[in-house]
């Protein structure tokens, strides 16, 4: 297209001229323009035949125009795009622990694996009983005439035999709870009792 021929030559109609009057109108009423210059611009406005036309009776006027003389508004932006925020691990030292985890296979009371569900012996390493020896030694030193103690942590064979002979005569079952108090002692299945 040539220069003379770009769109403020293209030719207008009727709905421009109403609107470029229409904007006029508002400048007058705002005192912008004096009747003789709102007259003259009223005539020229109805004879105009382009938008160049029309475009130099805004030229010292600021806003409003005609829609169609407006200037460009602020292209189309599209809207920002929320950012997804995402954890970004940690890169420098890693935090100590105040106590250090126990070695593998070695788990505290209550951590509950199946072979061993209170624990460890620290010693050997073999699963705690889950008979405690301060019962079985209590239990031994006050009922052992019977053989309660030995009833609890499962040796039945020693049990009746004390039974049997009244905890040897209560000898045997006061010895037997002193030990058991004293050195712990182990369940029927060999597991130590636990504290």
């Amino acid at each position: 297209m040539s220069e003379a021929f770009g769109p403020e030559h293209q030719r207008i109609g009727n709905q421009q001229r109403e609107e470029a009057i229409t904007a006029l109108n508002d400048h007058f009423a705002m005192a912008r323009l004096d009747i003789g210059e709102y007259q003259e611009r009223v005539n020229r406005a109805s004879g105009a035949q382009s938008y160049a036309e029309l475009a130099e009776l805004f030229r010292d006027l600021p806003q409003p125009h005609p829609p169609f003389l407006a200037p460009p508004s602020q292209p189309f932006a599209v809207p920002p795009q929320p950012t997804q925020q995402y954890y970004q691990p940690p890169t420098g030292p890693q935090p100590q622990y105040a106590v250090p985890p126990p070695p593998p296979g070695m788990l505290p009371p209550g951590y509950g694996t199946p072979g061993a569900p209170y624990g460890f012996d620290p010693m050997t390493g073999v699963p705690l009983s889950d008979k405690s020896k301060v019962a079985a030694g209590v239990l031994q030193l006050f009922l052992g005439n019977l053989g309660i103690g030995r009833f609890y942590t499962g040796h039945t064979g020693i049990a009746v035999a004390q039974l049997l002979t009244c905890g040897g005569c209560g000898i045997w079952s006061l010895i037997d709870g002193i030990i058991i108090l004293v050195n712990g002692g182990e369940d029927a299945q060999g597991r130590k009792l636990r504290d």
